[in-house]
Formats: C-alpha cells, structure tokens, sequence
C-alpha cells in the first residue's frame, strides 16, 4: 500500500518511518526544505512521561482570565472574533471538569509510557544521536498549594509505573546543584528519574536520514494545497512546489500530520477536527560550567530548562489567541527573566536565539489519531506540547490500526465515525 504522510515534524517522521517498517511504500509531503522545521524545531526537549497530563483542569480557566490580554503572563488568552477560538474554548471548559482530568490523565499517562519505550527501542536499533540524557525531569514548586496538588495527581501515575519522588528543598538541590543559586523562593519538587530530554529536531532529521535510507520518499519545499477526493475517497493531494509548479500527488491512504494545519486542509471538504493553535517560545543559548544537567520545570510559571550537549533550551509560555509566529520582544524578555531568575548560571543569556512555535491542540489534549469519517484519511495530531513525548507511541498505534484495525495500547483511537 502507498501512504502519503502530510507533515515531516516529529509526529510524521515516526510516522513514516513505523509504516515503512511495516513493509507500506511511504512518501512525505512538507512545505518546509528540511524535516522539523517547525513545531518540532525548537521546542523544551523534554521527554516528560511524568508530566503527560491535560492543560484543561479545574484551575485553567482562572489562570486564563488572569493573563487575558497580559504581555507579562506566562499563559495569555487573546479573544478574537474567531468563531473557532470560541467554539474551541467551549469544548476546552468542559474538559475542565474533575472526571475529565481524570480520564484524560489516564489516556495521555498509557499512551506516554508506551512511546518512552518505543522511543527506547528505536534509540538503540538505530543508534541514533540527538543530544539525549536520561537524568529524569526535576520539578520546583513555589506554591505549597500547588505543591501538594502536584503529589495527589503524582500518585494517582504510579498505576502506570511513573516513578515520582517527593523532594524537600535540600533533595532538589542535591539532585540538580545549579538550583543552590536561584532566586526563586522553591518550597518543594518532584523528581521523575526515568524521564529524559533531547533535541526533538535533531532526533526527527536523524530519523528522516534512516526513513530514506529504507526506501521513503521524500517531497520537499511542497506545499499541500487540498486533498484529491473522488467518490468520497481521498486519492491523493494537490500541490505546488517552490516555483508555484502545480500537480497531484497519489496515493492508496493518506495520514494527516500537519499540526495546526490540519484542520485547514481537511475542513474544505467536511471535517472540522477540534485543534486549535497555543503559540509556544523558547530561547537557545550557549549552557555555562554551572548550567544545569538536570531538566527542570518551573510549575508555577510554566517554563522547562533543558541542557542539549552545550547547548541550554528554556521553553514556556502558552499564548491562545490565533495562528501567528511572530516573535513578541516582550514575551522573550518575560522567558529569559524567569529563566535566569530560576538559574542564573545557566550560560550566556545574552547570546539567546528566540523562536516561537504553534502546538497542535484538542480540547483535552488528547490528540487524534486514526481513521477519519473521510475514506482514506487518517489522523496522526493534536498532541499539543507532548508532540516529542508522545510520537513513538502514536505512530506505532497508526500502524497497528492500518494494519490490524486495533492495539493493545488503550487508547481511544478514532474509527472514522467522527472528525
């Protein structure tokens, strides 16, 4: 069978590769010259099993409405006129209800823990290199309150055999030293030591090298401009290329994993998936001799460190308020600040690079993936900031559905009854 995947960030390269393993003619279709040029560029690095929860819970909506419109809050809601940004926060309320957390919780914890091990396997079949460390992730507390909640839902994870340690401020210390020197009062943390980080761009061109090493084809520098649709079944895609060159691309199956852009692809002919843009930033700078080489994330302001071999990443911020990469000089600010306040010998904050991205999100979090009500048209998004946890995992569910029609990853994967 040949299948055309729409996408060559991170999500789509497994993608691909887990179909050509699987004996499928493969092709890959991106507007950009090189795999990971966007989402999966830049992002925190972090491989953050313990942390594959929801962003929709009790506390989101007055943590919203206390950003709306603020250049200074690390999550800033911006209305618009947009009928898809209400209806959108709308499926996001109800989300937000205890039950939800709950079974949303669950869902992303199976499938995280599968696609750490997936991710382990391929790491070591492929030898693949991509600045990774397996010291686990450290997160600090400013808050007790916030504290204490994080312990509750870290215990309800150990079903799932995600190990969480419970640290006092001197056991955070001793696990990462760079936080001896913070300026942030830190009440607490919890260390999840099976965790890992890694440049999610360099693992995605590493793996993109192997998928063409056995047999895919790559269409780069090839923007999609609709799908090929004749008696209700997709056939492929209409494109152009670089010069503005137009032609059809087919195919037998065609998987859908173009993050934000999926929907407005698919909604031309029918489908209108719930994903919506959250605008991410990160900075890159030179690590110092005391940065930091355990990943931390700050809770309360929602910012991760990560060191990537020289190289420290810090990554925040979540911006609900349009499709735009424009970079807010203020926002960069904002990050570097609370960065430094959390490690100031980290590296050289003065040489940062900025980049902005747009995480892929449902309501609950809960990304799409499967068969859509279109015949020949599958989903592989929607993973919001858990694009590089959850890849591995999700492209091996892709396959078995292609290739069995189940899994025994439980996980709600769609039947084509619905998006």
């Amino acid at each position: 069978m040949h299948i055309l995947v729409l996408g060559a960030g991170v999500v789509g390269i497994t993608s691909a590769w887990y179909l050509r393993q699987a004996g499928h003619t493969v092709s890959v279709v991106d507007r950009q010259s090189l795999p990971a040029m966007e989402t999966s560029f830049a992002n925190g690095g972090q491989i953050s099993v313990s942390h594959a929860g929801p962003w929709a819970t009790p506390q989101a909506p007055l943590i919203g409405l206390r950003g709306m419109g603020k250049s200074s809050a690390p999550v800033r809601f911006s209305p618009t006129a947009n009928h898809r940004q209400w209806r959108w926060m709308a499926a996001f309320l109800r989300e937000c209800t205890p039950g939800r957390v709950r079974a949303n919780t669950d869902i992303l914890s199976r499938l995280a823990v599968s696609s750490h091990a997936e991710l382990q396997m391929l790491r070591r079949a492929l030898q693949l290199d991509y600045e990774h460390s397996e010291s686990g992730i450290l997160h600090v507390f400013s808050s007790k309150r916030e504290f204490e909640r994080a312990q509750a839902r870290a215990r309800t994870l150990q079903v799932h055999g995600i190990r969480m340690e419970t640290c006092d401020v001197a056991r955070c210390i001793e696990i990462e030293p760079a936080l001896a020197t913070s300026r942030r009062q830190i009440v607490g943390g919890l260390h999840a030591p099976n965790d890992e980080t890694g440049d999610a761009c360099g693992f995605t061109r590493a793996l993109a090298t192997a998928c063409a090493d056995a047999g895919v084809t790559f269409h780069f520098d090839t923007t999609v401009d609709s799908l090929d649709i004749h008696n209700s079944t997709v056939r492929g895609v209409a494109v152009r290329d670089e010069r503005g060159v137009r032609g059809l691309l087919r195919a037998d199956q065609v998987v859908c994993a173009m993050g934000t852009h999926t929907r407005r692809l698919v909604e031309q002919h029918g489908p209108r998936p719930a994903l919506y843009p959250i605008k991410g930033y990160s900075i890159s700078f030179p690590a110092g001799p005391k940065a930091p080489n355990v990943s931390v994330t700050d809770e309360e302001h929602r910012i991760v460190m990560s060191r990537l071999g020289g190289t420290m990443r810090v990554a925040g911020m979540a911006e609900l308020g349009g499709q735009t990469i424009t970079i807010e000089p203020e926002r960069v600010r904002l990050l570097t600040d609370l960065a430094q306040s959390l490690c100031p010998d980290a590296g050289d904050f003065s040489k940062a690079e900025p980049w902005a991205g747009l995480r892929p999100c449902t309501p609950g979090n809960v990304p799409l993936i499967g068969r859509s009500r279109t015949k020949g048209l599958w989903y592989n998004t929607g993973h919001g900031s858990l694009g590089w946890t959850l890849a591995c995992g999700s492209a091996r569910l892709l396959v078995d559905l292609f290739d069995k029609g189940s899994s025994d990853i439980a996980f709600p994967w769609l039947t084509g009854k619905r998006h």
